[in-house]
Order: structure tokens, then C-alpha cells, then sequence
């Protein structure tokens, strides 16, 4: 999950630390729900394999990845000024789904889907609280940080290229041959993972991604437009 750069500049200590604070609560949420999301959808559709390894929970400690979820985005805050990570993959036993070809695009756009409803829920309570006169910085921040995290795992998982969201989501909708084909660049997952860390230090892709996120995040506040500025994060 990459941070935009105009959303963490560069920082002292005091400022990371404090910045991780608030992003705690929204980044545990926003991992736990999206891998969760896939695991229902999946038993909807006919594999229960989350379930049975008690992944199918909303609880961050079935999820977290010690590297991927904790030491990979803190050192890249403080060395690099920006936050990327994943969580444990949700099992999904795609030759157990009652339609695999067709669902596997359900399953995958469950994630990304559960990520969108979770922004909508931090602006929905950003508005509660401002509503109620609440001005703690800190309640507000994590609403902003709600808003930003959902956003940027949503529209970056949707990039249409396995072994992400998006990739899955285009391998559902493909001819059956160039589905087989295009499904095969999964195994180079771990190289493509490298490559998309590297790629968020190039001007272009940030430019798209962050293009991609705005998007997004633009999409959650539709609902909220007609309220004063004041009210949304």
C-alpha cells in the first residue's frame, strides 16, 4: 500500500512517529477488512478455505505480515519519506468457486470494493464529528488518514496487473487462452512487487498511480458534496 508523496513529506522523528499514529487504526481496518471482503465473497461463491484456516475475520492479527505490514512501511517512512506494504493474501482456492473463471473476478474486486465502502465510512464519520463540534486534531487526522489509505489501497489495487486485484479482475473478463496467459505473470509476483517499489521513485508511475488514487478518493466524497468543505477531510 504506497503512500502519495504530497501526502508525506519529508519529516523529523517526532513528525514520522506521530504520523504513524494515526495511521495505524485506518491501515490495520483497511488491511483486515480488504483481505477479509475477498474471503467471504469466496465462500459465496463455493470455497470456504479462509474459513476453514480462521482467516475469514475482520480481526488484524490473522493478517498482519510482521515484514510486509510492519517493518517494510516503517523503514520506508524513514528512509525513503514514504509508506508501502501488504498483508497476509486471504487463501482462495479458485477450483473450488462454482464458476472459477468467472468468479475469481468477484473475489478479487471484493478487496478493493470493501476499501471504497471503508473511506465512505471515515468521511461519514469526519462529518459526525465536526456535526457534533468535535476538534480534536487527532480524530479529525484519522479520519484525513482513513480517507487517504482506503483510497490508495482501492485504486492501487485495481492496476491491472497480477498478482493484484486488478489483475485478477482482468483475467476474469479475458478470453479463456489469453486469461491462461496473462494469469501466468503471477508467478513472477515477488519481482513485480520489487519492481512496483522501485517504479513509485519514478515521476510517471507516481504520476498515474496518484492520478488513479485522486480518482478515487474523489468518487468517495460524491456523496458528501453537497456539504461545506469544512465537513469532509
Amino acid at each position: 500500500m504506497p503512500m502519495p508523496s504530497d501526502k508525506i513529506p519529508v519529516m523529523n522523528t517526532d513528525q514520522i512517529i506521530q504520523a504513524i499514529a494515526v495511521y495505524a487504526i485506518p491501515v490495520l481496518f483497511a488491511i483486515s477488512l480488504h483481505e477479509a471482503a475477498h474471503g467471504y465473497v469466496a465462500r459465496y461463491f463455493g470455497d470456504n478455505t479462509a474459513e476453514q484456516m480462521g482467516r475469514l475475520t475482520p480481526n488484524p492479527i490473522k493478517h498482519i505480515d510482521l515484514f510486509g505490514t510492519i517493518i517494510l512501511p516503517i523503514v520506508l517512512l524513514f528512509t525513503a519519506h514514504m509508506a508501502f506494504g501488504y498483508a497476509k493474501p486471504v487463501p482462495v482456492d479458485f477450483g473450488r468457486l462454482r464458476n472459477p473463471k468467472k468468479q475469481m473476478g468477484f473475489v478479487a474486486a471484493a478487496g478493493p470494493a470493501a476499501n471504497f465502502v471503508m473511506g465512505i465510512a471515515w468521511v461519514l464519520l469526519h462529518v459526525l464529528l465536526v456535526a457534533a463540534g468535535v476538534t480534536e486534531p487527532f480524530l479529525l487526522g484519522m479520519c484525513q488518514a482513513g480517507l487517504w489509505v482506503n483510497a490508495i489501497m482501492c485504486g492501487f489495487n485495481l492496476l491491472p496487473i497480477p498478482p493484484l486485484d486488478g489483475g485478477r479482475i482482468v483475467t476474469a473478463m479475458l478470453p479463456r487462452d489469453l486469461a491462461i496467459k496473462f494469469a501466468s505473470i503471477e508467478r513472477l509476483g515477488p519481482f513485480i512487487f520489487i519492481g512496483i517499489i522501485l517504479l513509485l521513485n519514478t515521476g510517471p508511475f507516481r504520476v498515474l498511480l496518484g492520478a488513479l488514487v485522486l480518482f478515487v478518493k474523489s468518487l468517495i466524497l460524491l456523496p458528501f458534496s453537497a456539504l461545506p468543505s469544512y465537513y469532509v477531510p
